[in-house]
């Protein structure tokens, strides 16, 4: 028979196998040791147990024990490790943390050129312009040595629970993607076009997409009051990619609406009070470029370096300003795009790439948990 015990640091519900004294969380990689007899903790039947990590989550260190013991002392109290692909684990410092994917595909037939440089020169913006501690930033690229540090499905999910795991208010989130992003049918109804966005990890092929409605499970649904979440999707189809309640529609003299994305079966999509605000690099029904057109120096995500440059050229004072200012630099991408700023000047130091040339068709886009005055509230990561 199994048993359930509560994760000494998170308190998620384990699953604990019988004779196992001690099971390790998957989720924050405490491990939690067994104090009290096994009749103390209520059984779970076994067709219940998983075997698949993969599946429910949970690694089982097992010490099988044919013979009654009686109970060890009281564990030592552990100091909480918050969840990180194993090295160095990230500390949140400063109350700000974030999540940095960058997917080329390399050697595939999806390759990409730009997202490893996105991902690069997104972490150098966070820690130089905003203050984000490096220690408390979690890097998933095909560039790291460490095979739990690439962005695979399972790297990613571990990833996003950390993001969000224990925050308190006043903290700031950042969650950014750089790579392919598709849709695939819905078939609950929560989607007004009937197709549910996703976006797609290293080994997507093998194990599948992650889809919006995961993505806001995982980092929208648990936001507690008084905690920000911006969100930076650089991927095709990216729109709604969060499945937040709303969606800024802006045309192109800069007036716009909210459209009202809420789900009419009625399931929520919103927060547990926090706020959240996402700049995804184009509509659902549009693809997102990876080009040297606007750097002039190397493949970026136009998303990306466009959210940048608002950013470096101070044209980033309200919302409303910078998704305005990264919709101008994406039409105008013969237009001197150069400039000296501290991303600008990091992107002069890697490595050229190709260009897919200019006329790319994609708007930015905004969605929020709660619509706002976009000209009035200041942009604040």
């Amino acid at each position: 028979m199994l048993m359930l015990v509560d994760c000494s640091n998170c308190r998620a519900q384990l699953q604990l196998p019988p004779g196992a004294r001690s099971i390790r969380c998957a989720l924050c990689l405490a491990v939690t040791r067994i104090a009290q007899p096994r009749d103390a903790v209520a059984p779970v039947h076994p067709s219940t147990y998983l075997t698949s990590t993969s599946s429910n989550n949970y690694n089982y260190n097992y010490n099988y024990d044919h013979h009654y013991q009686p109970p060890p002392p009281p564990p030592v109290q552990q100091a909480p490790i918050s969840y990180a692909p194993p090295g160095q684990p990230p500390s949140v410092n400063g109350h700000k943390r974030a999540v940095i994917c960058g997917i080329s595909y390399t050697g595939s037939r999806n390759q990409l050129k730009g997202c490893v440089n996105d991902a690069n020169c997104m972490k150098y913006m966070l820690i130089h312009n905003f203050k984000f501690p490096e220690s408390s930033i979690i890097m998933l690229t095909e560039e790291e040595k460490d095979p739990l540090r690439r962005p695979t499905k399972h790297n990613i999910r571990m990833a996003m629970y950390w993001l969000v795991q224990g925050c308190q208010p006043g903290d700031s989130l950042v969650f950014h993607f750089s790579g392919h992003g598709s849709q695939q049918r819905n078939y609950n109804g929560d989607e007004i076009d009937g197709y549910d966005e996703t976006i797609c990890p290293l080994d997507f092929e093998t194990q599948g997409m992650i889809i919006d409605d995961e993505i806001n499970a995982t980092i929208v649904n648990p936001l507690p009051r008084g905690v920000k979440l911006h969100s930076i999707i650089d991927a095709c189809h990216s729109g709604t990619v969060l499945d937040l309640p709303y969606l800024c529609r802006m045309d192109r003299t800069g007036k716009y609406v909210w459209e009202d994305h809420r789900p009419k079966s009625g399931v929520w999509k919103g927060t547990n009070g926090g706020e959240v605000i996402s700049f995804s690099g184009c509509d659902d029904d549009q693809t997102s470029a990876d080009t040297s057109a606007l750097s002039k120096v190397t493949s970026t995500g136009a998303m990306t370096f466009s959210f940048i440059q608002a950013i470096e050229r101070g044209n980033a004072k309200t919302y409303g300003d910078m998704l305005t200012a990264m919709r101008s630099t994406i039409r105008k991408t013969d237009g001197g795009l150069g400039g000296g700023g501290t991303v600008t000047s990091l992107l002069s130091m890697l490595l050229t790439g190709g260009s897919l040339g200019s006329g790319m068709r994609q708007e930015p886009q905004l969605t929020a948990n709660e619509s706002f005055d976009v000209y009035k509230k200041v942009f604040s990561i």
